[in-house]
């Protein structure tokens, strides 16, 4: 009977450590996955970025230092496509799949580039000789956090928006 009930036991404890390490695995990643797609005129734009969390952090200036490149999402850097040529604040990007950074600066004129190599991770291997397009744009102050970096199409271009800055990237 004693070896019954250890035998039971340890089938248990092992069942019970399965379950644990299945629920852990399930769990949601710290910066999930995300992708925003729209159409700009005759023009698909899909962004695919991992969503950060401000979780009560300095962002601007503390976990992102200014005047850094920055991979604009967590993870892999986030990726700009576009099925059709475009303009990107007044300059001409061919249609493709680019690697989309961002340099935050304390001023509030941020840098956007649009890498010719889409897939990195983060921004540790950025080469600025790979870039197909340099902008700068204006920061503008959102009315209140956004807890989530987010990215979101509309008819004039699109938005990276996180923590309490958006940036505004237009687009014809």
């Amino acid at each position: 009977m004693k070896t019954m009930i250890k035998s039971v036991t340890v089938v248990f404890a092992a069942v019970t450590l399965s379950v644990n390490a299945f629920a852990q695995d399930t769990k949601k990643p710290a910066s999930p996955p995300a992708t925003a797609t729209g159409k700009i005129k005759d023009a698909t734009i899909t962004i695919a970025y991992s969503s950060p969390s401000v979780k009560g952090r300095t962002i601007w200036g503390g976990l992102e230092a200014y005047d850094k490149v920055w991979r604009a999402g967590a993870n892999e850097a986030t990726t700009f496509e576009t099925d059709k040529d475009i303009t990107v604040q007044g300059k001409k990007l061919a249609k493709g799949k680019y690697s989309f950074f961002l340099i935050p600066k304390a001023s509030g004129t941020w840098t956007a580039i649009f890498n010719k190599e889409p897939k990195q991770w983060g921004a540790y291997k950025y080469e600025q000789a790979k870039d197909a397009l340099r902008v700068d744009v204006k920061t503008k102050a959102l009315p209140a956090t956004q807890e989530n970096l987010v990215y979101k199409i509309n008819s004039n271009g699109f938005t990276m928006d996180w923590d309490k800055i958006s940036v505004p990237v237009e687009i014809k």
